[in-house]
């Protein structure tokens, strides 16, 4: 295979008293006799003597009555999950040029992964309001962890912690596009390839727009250079970002190094599966698929100020000593954020 392309990256309750007053405007009600309810209503037996002088009982307001309650909760979600189903069956939903879903991200994906991100890795998230609230935004973050889990916990972050429940649209290698599956997933999770023609097209739209410039450097280093950033690339990302005068945020993320600590890689596997690299762990492939399950590390995920774009003329884009100087920059502030945590943090996986 060929090496893969990174860009230097309404209530019941309301249903029912209208239901209840279109019966007493219409047909029967109307030409009931004076005394007598409407046709079907079971009335109240007359009653005598000091009994009728007693106030009657006032009607239970609990929001059980009118399936307001759980009963009526639960009928609502059913209701919601087969009206979904309807749709996905039948088509009636859409997705954006580049193959994202929102419905299904929302409703199914997201909430697959979300118990990965809360309760398996615990992740804290820290600085997500300097992601600005909208137009178009080039968040970039370092890479590791075997598989690229970090870039799918960062997509959790930004969906459920952003205040104006903002996106992120990731930027993944050609080897994602290729795989049986993954492809389709990654498509309706909103990731495309990383190119610069996609990425700039999703800044112009005014989409988040996430990359990991250290590609497969990253993600596949040996466990002794564990968060230590590899080469940013040719600062390809900082171009883009030019171009459409966006803001870069910088990412650190802690705790994806350590879920399946790299020992070797066979380079032989990996050239007949066609694979930038084979990992050996501890664990894989030693134990067979038992040996896939990544550790359970805790996790913080830390957004830095944003560094504005929007300042430079239009060729600047193509200056490379700015492009350099910008690239250093960032990467320089998200490994100092990095060692900042680890200094910060207490154990691995607490």
């Amino acid at each position: 295979m060929a090496d893969a392309k990174v860009i230097p990256f309404d209530d019941d309750r309301s249903r029912g008293s209208r239901g209840a007053g279109n019966r007493r405007r219409g047909g029967a009600a109307e030409s009931a006799p004076v005394g007598e309810g409407p046709v079907g209503e079971v009335q109240p037996l007359p009653v005598r003597g000091a009994a009728a002088e007693e106030p009657a009982p006032e009607p239970d307001q609990s929001p059980a009555v009118d399936g307001g309650g759980e009963d009526g909760g639960l009928e609502r979600r059913v209701a919601a999950g087969l009206s979904f189903l309807r749709r996905r069956l039948t088509g009636d939903y859409e997705v954006d040029d580049f193959g994202y879903d929102a419905e299904l991200t929302d409703q199914v994906l997201m909430s697959l992964l979300r118990p990965v991100y809360e309760k398996y890795f615990r992740v804290e998230v820290k600085g997500v309001e300097n992601i600005p609230a909208e137009g178009g935004a080039l968040i970039v973050a370092n890479h590791s962890g075997t598989l690229p889990l970090d870039g799918l916990m960062m997509q959790v972050a930004v969906h459920d912690h952003h205040p104006a429940d903002r996106h992120l649209r990731l930027l993944a290698a050609d080897l994602v596009f290729v795989l049986p599956v993954v492809n389709e997933l990654a498509r309706k999770l909103g990731h495309t390839l990383a190119c610069a023609e996609d990425a700039e097209r999703l800044l112009a739209q005014g989409e988040l727009v996430g990359v990991m410039p250290e590609g497969f450097k990253g993600i596949g280093k040996p466990f002794g250079e564990r968060y230590k950033l590899q080469r940013f690339g040719r600062g390809g990302f900082v171009s883009t970002a030019l171009r459409q005068g966006a803001p870069i945020v910088p990412c650190s993320i802690v705790g994806a190094e350590e879920i399946y600590p790299m020992i070797g890689n066979s380079k032989t596997l990996a050239r007949l599966l066609g694979f930038p690299y084979f990992p050996l762990t501890p664990t894989f492939p030693w134990l067979g698929p038992l040996g896939a399950v990544p550790l359970p590390t805790k996790w913080t995920i830390q957004f830095g100020e944003p560094i504005p774009t929007d300042g430079y003329a239009p060729e600047a884009a193509e200056d490379p000593v700015l492009m350099f100087n910008l690239t250093d920059q960032v990467r320089e502030q998200i490994q100092h954020t990095l060692y900042k945590l680890l200094v910060q943090r207490r154990s691995v996986f607490f």
